[in-house]
């Protein structure tokens, strides 16, 4: 067998003067669709491509050369009367016929060679195939000869090939197609349990299949852009002189309100542990619930031989047998009752038995931790995930996200604004560039707006207004009723924000020097006393996409601003350290990435951006 493959490679070497997928030999179809001339310098080439099955046609086609007009099948081992006949069935209707009729017709044992007129069969597939690499799919034509076409045809099959590029047998909108000329590999579908077979799933519901949502067109679009967002991010920070610093996802500094964080304990598998232990009893009886349930089946049984009247020795034996065994329960109560009680039980928590000796969390921003390396190289990022614990089903909430932060030292607020109005600008100018076909698709599908409002990013300038002035706009404004009045000292609702940037300015909006009460504490107080050194980038359609601040490096202020916020001064003793030995002034923010995956493909859900969402109540895989 061996020797027989390797003959057929050497007399069909397959083309190397195309790109090849490095560690699989095969070549992906953007190398091949996303040429000028969409492949069609490429006709005469040998290629092996690999993919999934989008559309599928069958077709009686031309009979495959050096066949005549009757065919001969081999049973059990190429086509057998059963796939002959499934084959003349619609798909649809398929896996209906599988549920009544099984394997019957199958034929078990050796095979049989019969003759089958080739006219009435499907002899050619027509497949839409697409390995994700790009929007476009690649038409490949398969004969019955190489493969059943029962088999091959179904949406979602996993078929990886090796043929001949050549020009569409069949006119239509293919520019090339591959002529297949052996099948290496065949992943087969189970139509009637497959949920993508249906074409143009809304995105809802497609939020049901997590794992399987990714082969859509939709979704895979999102994918790619999503991949050029991440890519963008590293090349501009990378080109202006950051480094990528790993920063910690557990941590025992809560920026947030407790209510709105997970925390990361071990003490529950403890408390586990403690009761399994404590299954047996003195007596080695189970634990008490157990002898409760005992003492009902016993109670049953007494019963049913005081109706029965028929053996009294069994009956006295049964009323023994219960006596003892409601004592019994009655002891274990008793030093239920008396023993100590866990911390858990009584909702008190010893954290000092915890895995880490303290009380820790997931962490909702690596903000403090990233300015520590700051303080040492300079200009810094992170690209990492954050948790917050807000039981919310908004569309823009999510439990588990992707941030992008950053830290600059020796650096102010303008500073900071500027390189953040920068970096969108980047992101926004890569995506057009590089994912122009995605992007054609999403405005047709999603939000027709789309992709001019990423035009509008790089080709304007971000208007920069004062927190108090943003407040005395929103109240001059008689066209709209907000369903909370703007007013100075309260954080901005989202309606305020997307009004300013929607309808008062149309462009981004960057909002800074925002009351101290309503922004951290470590953010820099301005010389007027009740205002800080923040920002936030309102962007069109989606809102707030950045915080950030330049960072308060006075020791006295900012300890004072621990203590005004209510915050265990203890806890941060690490981080007054930096303004104690060799303190700099810097900035930072937060930017919200998949908010950004958000508005650049014009989704409406941000459960939609992330490949696999985690919200409250929701966890699929």
């Amino acid at each position: 067998m061996a020797s027989e493959e390797a003959n057929v490679v050497a007399k069909h070497p397959i083309e190397h003067l195309i790109d090849q997928s490095k560690y699989s030999k095969r070549v992906l179809m953007k190398t091949i669709l996303g040429r000028s001339d969409r492949g069609l310098g490429l006709v005469g080439k040998r290629i092996i491509i690999g993919g999934w099955v989008k559309l599928s046609k069958e077709r009686g086609g031309n009979i495959p050369p050096g066949a005549t007009g009757r065919s001969t099948v081999t049973m059990a081992e190429d086509v057998t009367c059963w796939e002959i006949i499934e084959s003349r069935i619609p798909h649809f209707l398929r896996s209906i016929v599988r549920v009544f009729i099984g394997d019957r017709g199958r034929p078990h044992g050796k095979p049989t060679d019969i003759n089958i007129p080739a006219k009435n069969l499907p002899t050619v597939a027509y497949l839409l195939l697409n390995d994700g690499s790009c929007i476009s799919s690649l038409q490949v034509v398969v004969h019955s000869s190489e493969a059943p076409i029962s088999k091959i045809s179904p949406i979602g099959t996993c078929i990886l090939a090796e043929g001949v590029l050549k020009r569409p047998s069949v006119a239509g909108k293919q520019v090339i197609e591959l002529e297949v000329e052996k099948i290496l590999h065949v992943g087969t579908v189970d139509l009637a349990k497959y949920p993508l077979a249906k074409r143009r799933l809304p995105l809802e519901i497609l939020r049901s299949y997590p794992h399987l949502r990714p082969r859509t067109t939709a979704v895979a679009s999102v994918t790619r852009i999503r991949n050029a967002l991440t890519h963008g991010t590293h090349t501009f920070f990378q080109n202006n002189g950051f480094l990528h610093v790993h920063m910690p996802v557990i941590t025992s500094t809560d920026l947030t309100d407790r209510s709105d964080t997970f925390q990361a304990t071990t003490l529950f598998n403890k408390a586990e542990k403690i009761e399994d232990s404590n299954v047996m009893n003195d007596h080695g009886a189970i634990n008490i619930e157990v002898v409760r349930a005992a003492i009902k089946e016993k109670s049953n049984r007494v019963q049913e031989l005081q109706r029965s009247n028929s053996d009294k020795e069994a009956l006295l034996a049964a009323l023994w047998d219960l006596q003892k065994t409601n004592e019994l329960a009655l002891q274990m109560e008793a030093r239920e009752k008396s023993s100590p009680r866990t911390s858990f039980q009584v909702g008190k928590v010893d954290f000092s038995e915890d895995f880490f000796s303290r009380q820790v969390y997931l962490t909702a921003s690596s903000q403090l931790h990233l300015e520590c390396y700051a303080c040492a190289l300079g200009s810094v990022y992170t690209f990492g995930l954050t948790f917050r614990a807000e039981k919310s089903h908004s569309s823009k909430h999510l439990a588990e996200s992707w941030m992008v932060e950053i830290d600059m030292v020796f650096a102010d607020l303008e500073d900071l604004m500027n390189c953040a109005e920068d970096y969108l600008k980047f992101l926004c100018q890569q995506i057009l560039e590089n994912c122009s076909d995605d992007l054609q698709l999403d405005s047709k599908r999603i939000d027709k707006a789309s992709i001019d409002c990423l035009g509008s990013i790089t080709s304007s300038s971000f208007e920069r207004i004062t927190y108090t002035k943003a407040v005395e706009l929103l109240n001059e404004v008689t066209d709209k009723e907000f369903q909370t009045k703007a007013k100075w000292g309260i954080n901005l609702a989202e309606e305020h924000e997307r009004y300013l940037a929607d309808e008062s300015y149309k462009k981004p909006v960057i909002i800074y020097d925002h009351p101290k009460e309503v922004r951290p504490f470590y953010a820099r107080l301005n010389d007027d006393g009740t205002t800080v050194a923040t920002m936030d980038i309102v962007v069109p359609k989606v809102g707030t996409l950045i915080r950030g601040s330049q960072r308060e490096e006075r020791l006295d202020v900012i300890s004072r601003r621990i203590v005004e916020c209510g915050l265990k001064q203890d806890q941060y003793e690490w981080y007054l350290d930096l303004r104690r030995h060799g303190s700099a002034g810097n900035s930072g923010f937060s930017f919200g990435f998949d908010h950004m995956v958000m508005f650049t493909a014009g989704l409406h859900d941000i459960r939609d951006a992330i490949p696999f969402p985690r919200t409250s109540g929701q966890l699929i895989c």
